[in-house]
Formats: structure tokens, sequence, C-alpha cells
């Protein structure tokens, strides 16, 4: 009896020691695998996310999205600060947050990242799209990855674009030609690109803060603006022009960007994470603007602005003459255009 029992005590010692030794080998092996962790995360993560546009524009919807996207799909680690409105600062000072790590992440205008690549000018081709539908089709081209990539080599990744709505031309005074044009004073986002567009038809391009848009316009300093629909309802500036010429000559997208080093070094299923809440986002922005358009025009129109339209041919040879000089100055550009130029 007292053998069996020994006996029984050798084996129940012996699966024990066998029970630790595996535990201990997998623990060595996880900790050796330089691989071992790579594709997943129990890290928390404390993001900050900001923008120019207004809390009630479309941006600050999407990054409403991205932020509920992130912590939907992250199980809770992910979470998201919102400073829209430019809490902290123009543009500039955004990127150059996104550039030293202490801002996560920016929706940067292609106008503004004009000043960091040329590329980025072919989204400034006039009537390049027919329709707000191809200009999100065009943004997960090839060529528009490869403008995305040029802000690689500058400590910035660039991972998506949205969109807030076609481009439209409001004036103090009705205007139905580009010659008519010549001489006025216009507010123009500071793009070299998209104020060429209007030296071209003539007119004087004016580089001048959002928020002091409407008192130009109200004072007569600017006779108009370059603006979407969004922009005019939110910020009144029916109210200092009356009339809103639908010309919808551009769609040109904002830029998710992050800080790359940051971004870089989480692991992939992270940073899949991220991609896959930054597309939801961009569709969900862009499928919504799309179907507000027509309720800002009524919007408007309840308001007392005119709306009307100006004939697309009557800009061919300015279009023209973007294209010949735009095409010279990069190859992405040219190839951006070549691409979708119908």
């Amino acid at each position: 009896m007292k053998n069996t029992k020994g006996f029984y005590a050798f084996i129940l010692t012996w699966i024990l020691m066998l029970v630790l030794g595996a535990c201990s080998e997998s623990k060595i092996q996880t900790s050796a695998n330089p691989e071992a962790g790579k594709d997943s995360s129990g890290e928390k993560y404390e993001f900050k996310l900001a923008h120019i546009a207004p809390p009630d524009h479309i941006w600050n919807d999407a990054a409403k999205k991205f932020a509920e996207e992130l912590e939907t799909r992250s199980d809770g680690r992910m979470k998201m600060e919102l400073y829209p409105g430019g809490q902290l600062g123009g543009e500039p000072d955004m990127v150059q947050q996104l550039e030293t790590g202490s801002l996560d992440f920016g929706f940067i205008t292609t106008a503004f990242l004009t000043s960091k690549s040329d590329a980025f000018s072919a989204w400034f081709a006039p009537y390049l799209f027919e329709s707000y539908e191809d200009a999100f089709e065009a943004k997960d081209s090839d060529v528009a990855k490869k403008i995305l990539a040029t802000l690689d080599d500058q400590g910035l990744r660039a991972m998506d674009y949205f969109f807030s709505g076609n481009r439209t031309m409001m004036f103090r005074e009705k205007i139905e030609k580009p010659e008519e044009m010549k001489g006025l004073t216009l507010r123009v986002t500071p793009s070299p690109a998209l104020q060429d567009w209007y030296r071209y038809l003539g007119a004087n391009p004016e580089s001048i803060s959002l928020p002091d848009v409407y008192q130009a316009a109200q004072t007569g300093v600017i006779d108009g603006m370059e603006m979407d629909l969004d922009a005019a309802v939110t910020s009144n500036f029916n109210e200092v022009t009356g009339f809103g010429a639908l010309t919808n000559h551009m769609v040109w997208p904002s830029v998710m960007i992050a800080n790359a080093e940051k971004f870089d070094a989480m692991p992939e299923e992270d940073q899949k994470i991220i991609r896959e809440s930054m597309a939801a986002a961009s569709e969900y922005a862009t499928m919504k603007r799309s179907s507000l358009e027509e309720e800002y025009m009524k919007t408007l129109t309840d308001r007392g602005m005119e709306l009307y339209e100006i004939d697309k041919s009557l800009f061919t040879s300015y279009m023209e003459k973007y294209d010949e000089e735009y095409k010279a100055k990069d190859p992405l550009i040219k190839e951006f255009i070549d691409t979708f130029r119908k």
C-alpha cells in the first residue's frame, strides 16, 4: 500500500513538473520571438485630432465618426479628443504639431498641403470631375495614393482623403460669365494652384482666414469668395453675398494626416484599426455631404440668396491654360489630370 501511494505521488509530481516546464517554455518562446505580439496589442491610446472647420461642419461629423469607429473597433482601447474650429491654431500650426508628435491626427486641406508638396495641386484642376461621387472614387486611384505618399519623407503619414462638397463662387453683385470677374477681389483659399485659377480668370485672389471672411465681404473689402455650400450655410455667408454661382468647378479634399513615427511604431493590428476607422469615416462623411447638397441649396435660397449656374463651356480656354501650366510642374499632376480629364 505504501509503495502504491509512493508511486502515485511520483506520477503527480512528474505531471506537475511537465506542466510547469511547458508553461516556462511557452513564455520563453513568446518573449524570444520578435514577431510575437506584432499583430495584437492591449495598449490603450488617448489620441488628439484637430481641424479648422467649425463644430457643425461636415469635417467635424467625420471626426466624430472616426472617433466612434476607433473606440468600437478597438473594444474601447482607442479614444479620441477632438479640437475643431482651429482651437489648436491654423493649419501651419497643426502641421508643425503633427511633425513633432504633440498632435496625433489632423484634417488638413489639400490647399495647405500644396505648400508641402506640389503634387497636391492636381486636385485643383478645374472641372476635372463630373460629380462629387466621381471625385470620391478618384481618391482610391493609384495616382491619388502616390500623391499622399509624397509626404512620407516629411515625418507625416497621409492616410486618406475626405471631401466637403463642390466648390462654388459667391458674389456681392451677380456675375454671369468669366470675363465679368476681371478686377474683382475674391477671397480664395491660400493655395498657389487655386489662386492661379482665379488669376487666369482675371480676378485678384486674396488670402483671408475663414473667421474673417464674413466681415471682409460685409465691409466691401472683397467682392466675393470661393466657397463650398456647407461653409456658406454654417457661416451665414448668404448675408453678405447675395448671389451664388453653382459652378461646381472643383471638388478638392482634405487629408487625414498622422505623425509618421508614432503611427509606424504601433502594432500592425492597431494600424489596421486606424486605417479602417478612417476609411469608414471618410465614406460616411462623403455620402452624408452628398445627400445634403439639395438641403444646403434650399437653405440658402430660403435665406434670400439667388443661386444660378454659369455655362461650363465658357471656362474652356481657362481650363486649358491651367492644365498646360500645371502638368509641367510635376509628373504626378500630369498623371492625375491625364487620368481623369474627360
